[in-house]
């Protein structure tokens, strides 16, 4: 297996350290040797089976059942050739996606779908895997990748081995019993970050099931109780700054969690506790309709799935809005919500972007101002949705705010980003800034955010203090469900939600004009849309721009005055 994996888990150690390293992997663990090391007298039938408690999406099993998996938003068709070396890493198919097919959580796809159908292709994908992988691997068999499909494979158990023969029986437990050996003797080269969990959770998994493996279970947590800590800020936001992240290692840990109950063990006090913390950082990053605000390489996820999350995390924390060490704020007024980023660039997992001081905003269930999002499996994408000018935020000569390295991982970053907040009478004030531009274009950028307490009233100030830069451009992107058309002066832009409700932008040190942009909400569904912007040139003095979104009560007619910001 060939794969590379572009943005996941970004530049990370391990399996990923190079050429030297991979040639020290195939030395010691490519060879028949080793095959015998792992090799013992595997279980007849696994002890404690933690049950996968999570939905799976039953238009995608029904497309696994036609040879079509749908995994990152693309579909990809796997060749039904037993002599085709390349089904399980199709060329097509970026390194992200191979990593998910390999994984196997896709099973609970097939779950869904349920009936002896949906069990007998799962059994036929099992063994064909373990007929092509049944010795050690480069790829397949990383850490994280391992961990993952270990606790798939015993989570789905009962699915897809209840009709099974003893002949594919004894095959899959002599894989399964081979891979967790591997997994002990490799976890802890996972990194800090997803991967380090999704490998402590093949060993606790493996532990469980594997009756001759307990040894595992005390090793997968003493690697959270050591490092998690390291990886899970203090307001409980994951050290990726990622929403979608932050859910998918949340998940996990629940998971964990289960199993050790499961079996009667004790639960890691770091599990426990990152577990309470991150479900109301959860809160925090989750907008009106559900889904979660798209910073740092992340989509909306599935509401539905968020509040199951949300349920079996068990905890009662609410939403955050004071400022903590994730830089994230929220205000929220009657239906109105605004989300800041006012962070550095997330350390973890190859998820940084440059949107310093980006914000979103929802009204109820809809959003209003929007980040653009992230490609997952599109490498071709992946550098723009990054840059500074896909997130509604200020963008100085096309430059971006922080550096963000081609596999994700945060380069030059600013040396201060700065937020305070403000509450008076029900109204909101943030006073956010950072000197992202100041090695560069000797500029810092100051962004004063404002919401009253009836939440019709949404005010900015955007300061740029300095000497350098020519050119300066505001952006806000809009949901492509946001219609928006500008006065015929010019003096303002007209906004309408789906639902009819109207807000009027304003703005004045800047030009106001409407353009083009994509969103990319969903994996795999490009969007056309539209972005605000407000620009201008710079004198040398800096620049001083404020704007206002203002909530029309009623439908405003034909012509209407423009108001003052």
């Amino acid at each position: 297996m060939n794969g590379t994996r572009e943005g996941h888990q970004g530049g990370d150690q391990g399996a990923r350290r190079g050429g030297l390293w991979r040639t020290v992997r195939t030395f010691a663990y490519g060879t028949p040797l080793y095959r015998y090391i792992l090799s013992g007298r595997a279980p007849d039938q696994l002890a404690t089976v933690p049950t996968d408690s999570w939905p799976g999406h039953s238009d995608h099993g029904r497309m696994i059942l036609e040879g079509r998996f749908s995994l990152l938003g693309h579909v990809v068709l796997l060749s039904a050739d037993p002599r085709d070396p390349d089904t399980w890493v199709p060329e097509e198919a970026t390194g992200d996606w191979q990593a998910a097919l390999n994984g196997f959580s896709w099973l609970r796809d097939l779950r869904q779908v349920g009936g002896d159908m949906a069990r007998r292709r799962a059994r036929e994908l099992v063994a064909d895997w373990i007929d092509r992988y049944a010795d050690w691997d480069a790829f397949a068999w990383e850490a994280d990748i391992l961990g993952e499909r270990i606790a798939n494979w015993i989570g789905h158990h009962d699915f897809f081995c209840a009709s099974a023969d003893d002949e594919f029986r004894a095959r899959f437990l002599d894989s399964l019993f081979r891979q967790a050996r591997h997994l002990g003797r490799i976890a802890a080269t996972a990194a800090d970050g997803s991967g380090l969990v999704q490998a402590a959770k093949g060993l606790i998994y493996a532990s469980a099931a594997l009756p001759t493996e307990t040894a595992l279970q005390a090793q997968g947590c003493r690697l959270l109780a050591e490092r998690l800590p390291r990886q899970i800020l203090p307001d409980g936001c994951h050290a990726s700054r990622s929403p979608s992240r932050h859910l998918a290692v949340l998940r996990d840990l629940i998971d964990i969690r289960a199993c050790l109950r499961a079996t009667g063990d004790p639960v890691p006090d770091a599990v426990d506790s990152a577990i309470e913390r991150m479900a109301a950082m959860l809160r925090t990053l989750r907008h009106g309709d559900g889904g979660l605000a798209l910073f740092n390489d992340s989509n909306e996820e599935d509401p539905l799935l968020i509040d199951a999350v949300l349920a079996q995390s068990e905890a009662k924390i609410r939403p955050q809005n004071a400022p903590g060490a994730s830089g994230f704020h929220r205000l929220s007024a009657a239906r109105t919500l605004l989300i800041l980023d006012a962070g550095q660039p997330g350390t973890l997992d190859g998820c940084a972007h440059a949107g310093l001081l980006s914000f979103e905003m929802s009204v109820a269930k809809e959003r209003l101002i929007v980040n653009c999002g992230a490609a997952s499996g599109r490498p071709d994408w992946n550098r723009a949705l990054r840059a500074t000018a896909a997130h509604s935020t200020l963008v100085v000569d096309d430059v971006n705010s922080a550096e963000v390295l081609g596999d994700g991982t945060p380069g030059r970053s600013p040396a201060r980003v700065t937020a305070d907040r403000q509450e008076q009478d029900g109204d909101q004030l943030i006073d956010a800034s950072h000197d992202g531009y100041a090695e560069r274009l000797m500029l810092t950028h100051r962004r004063r955010l404002f919401l009253s307490a009836d939440g019709a009233d949404v005010r900015g100030e955007d300061v740029l203090t300095g000497s350098g830069g020519e050119h300066f451009a505001v952006r806000f992107h809009l949901h492509p469900k946001v219609k928006a058309s500008v006065s015929q002066n010019g003096a303002f832009v007209l906004l309408r939600l789906p639902g009819g409700q109207g807000w009027r932008m304003l703005a004045s040190g800047g030009t106001l004009a409407l353009a083009d942009s994509v969103y990319l909400g969903q994996r795999g569904e490009m969007k056309r849309s539209q972005q605000i912007i407000v620009s201008g040139t710079l004198s040398g003095n800096g620049t001083v721009m404020k704007w206002a979104l203002r909530r029309e009560e009623k439908r405003a007619p034909d012509k209407v005055q423009a108001g003052k910001v």
